[in-house]
């Protein structure tokens, strides 16, 4: 089968705080077809992220399909605040990485 990785499809792969305790994913892609097309595919659910970001099912806060900007979006709780000592990305902006080379199958 003819996959395409995520980070072909998507116009936009990004991941940013959403206050101290969470972060935010959006994945926007330009044209309506290669976001039913993704969303078709089941590569992104909240159990894929789950098992991509080895993280339990109460660490997300949100996931959505947001049909209107052709996206899908999902929010997780840190495991400390944002600044706090110890954490890794202060500004949430280095977390989008794993989602890049996920494999989309062809519609």
């Amino acid at each position: 089968m003819t996959t395409q990785k995520l980070s072909a499809l998507a116009k936009t792969i990004r991941s940013k705080n959403a206050g101290v305790n969470l972060i935010t994913f959006d994945i926007i892609f330009r044209e309506r077809e290669t976001y039913e097309r993704v969303k078709r595919s089941g590569v992104l659910t909240r159990e894929s992220v789950c098992k991509l970001y080895r993280i339990p099912p109460e660490r997300i806060a949100d996931f959505v399909e947001f049909d209107p900007a052709n996206a899908i979006k999902f929010t997780i709780y840190r495991l400390r605040p944002s600044g706090s000592p110890g954490d890794p990305d202060i500004f949430g902006a280095q977390q989008y990485a794993p989602l890049l080379d996920i494999e989309v199958p062809a519609a």
